[in-house]
């Protein structure tokens, strides 16, 4: 009698689908290969000089050498226009973890910038946390 009741729901168990959140990510992400996913990584490249800039300027207070940002390592937690609709003003605020070496993350950052046709500008740094490297690049962290 047990059998008949435990098999049919051991089966049960593993042919139930599992429940998968409705909750939204904490940026958008546009579908893969997406005419969207393209604007967004072109936004990401003509961004990268500047979110880069940045990056390097606030991290040479601690570090020898300069972190790199990759353009996938970026995420957009906010856009706005701030001139109405079709305006072409912008406020952008991103979430960046830049890395030294292979890929060894330094810290998680926040950078607003203001976007005009004409100008990039960084209004606000955040640095958001700091993350201990590894023994091997514990030679790049500046003493005071």
């Amino acid at each position: 009698m047990r059998k008949i009741i435990i098999v049919p729901s051991v089966l049960l168990l593993l042919l139930t689908p599992a429940q998968y959140s409705s909750a939204e990510p904490d940026y958008y992400q546009p579908a893969e290969k997406s005419k969207e996913e393209l604007m967004m990584d072109l936004f990401f490249s003509l961004l990268l000089p500047n979110v880069q800039e940045a990056v390097s300027n606030y991290y040479s207070d601690y570090l020898t050498t300069s972190p790199l940002v990759y353009p996938y390592q970026i995420k957009i937690l906010k856009m706005e226009r701030t001139n109405g609709y079709r305006g072409y003003m912008f406020l952008v605020t991103i979430e960046v973890t830049p890395v030294v070496g292979p890929h060894n993350p330094v810290g998680r950052d926040q950078l607003t910038f203001s976007i005009t046709p004409s100008k990039i500008l960084l209004k606000e740094f955040k640095h958001m946390e700091t993350y201990e490297l590894p023994p091997n690049w514990q030679d790049i962290i500046k003493k005071n």
